[in-house]
C-alpha cells in the first residue's frame, strides 16, 4: 500500500496508489489507439461514471450535458486556499495552449464543499478561473457519489468553524466523450505536458 501525503495550509492533499479512493486505474482498460498518449502507470479497475450534479448556473447537469469534447476534471473547492487554485489555474492555462494548437477541451471544477459551494460561489470562481470552466456541486449524496466515481478522497476537518479546511486528493482526470475517462494527471505535470497528452488523445479518436 503506498501514499503520499502533502501538508499545506489549504489541508491535507492525498495521493494513493492501489486504494479504493484517490487511486487512478489507466493500463487496465487502455485502449490500442490511446497506447501512445498514455499517462498513467497504475492497472486496475474502472474509473469515472454517471453523476448527477448542479452547475455553477443553477441547472441539474449530468455527464452527458458535461462531456462534449476532452474534459479536464479536478475535484477540490473554492476555499482551498493554495492548492486548488494553483492546479485549477494550471488546467486553465493548459485549455489555453490545447486552443492554440486547435483542440478544443473544457476544464471542470467539481466541489467537495457543497456546504459553502453553492452556484453563487462556483460563477464567481470559474468566471476569474477561465471563461470555458464548468463549475459543479450538489446536495452531499450527488457529490460523494460522483466523488465515488471517480475514486476520489476528500474529507471535512473537524473545527475551524466556518473556516474549516477540507483534505483531498489532487488528481486532474481527462475524460472523453463516448470514451470516458482515459487517463489522469498528478500535481507536478504541467499545462504544457499536460497539453501534449490530451491533444494526442484528442488526434487518437478524430
Amino acid at each position: 500500500m503506498n501514499k503520499a501525503y502533502v501538508w499545506t495550509a489549504g489541508g491535507l492533499i492525498v495521493g494513493m496508489l492501489g486504494l479504493t479512493f484517490a487511486a487512478p486505474y489507466v493500463l487496465g482498460n487502455r485502449e490500442d489507439a490511446f497506447a501512445q498518449c498514455a499517462q498513467g502507470a497504475v492497472a486496475g479497475g474502472d474509473i469515472g461514471g454517471p453523476f448527477e450534479l448542479v452547475s455553477q448556473t443553477g441547472e441539474t447537469v449530468t455527464e452527458q450535458d458535461v462531456i462534449t469534447e476532452p474534459t479536464l476534471i479536478y475535484f477540490g473547492y473554492t476555499y482551498c486556499p493554495d492548492v486548488c487554485p494553483l492546479d485549477v489555474s494550471r488546467n486553465a492555462e493548459a485549455i489555453d495552449v490545447l486552443a492554440e494548437q486547435g483542440v478544443e477541451a473544457t476544464p471542470v471544477f467539481i466541489s467537495v464543499d457543497p456546504e459553502r459551494d453553492t452556484p453563487d460561489v462556483l460563477a464567481e470562481f470559474t468566471d476569474i478561473m477561465h471563461p470555458k470552466m464548468i463549475g459543479l456541486t450538489g446536495s452531499a449524496s450527488q457529490v460523494k457519489a460522483a466523488s465515488q466515481a471517480y475514486r476520489t478522497f476528500y474529507r471535512k476537518q473537524a473545527g475551524g468553524g466556518e473556516d474549516y479546511l477540507v483534505d483531498h486528493s489532487t488528481f486532474t482526470y481527462l475524460v472523453l466523450p463516448e470514451k470516458g475517462f482515459v487517463d489522469f494527471f498528478r500535481r507536478d505535470a504541467s499545462a504544457d505536458q499536460m497539453a501534449e497528452t490530451v491533444a494526442c488523445y484528442a488526434a487518437a479518436t478524430s
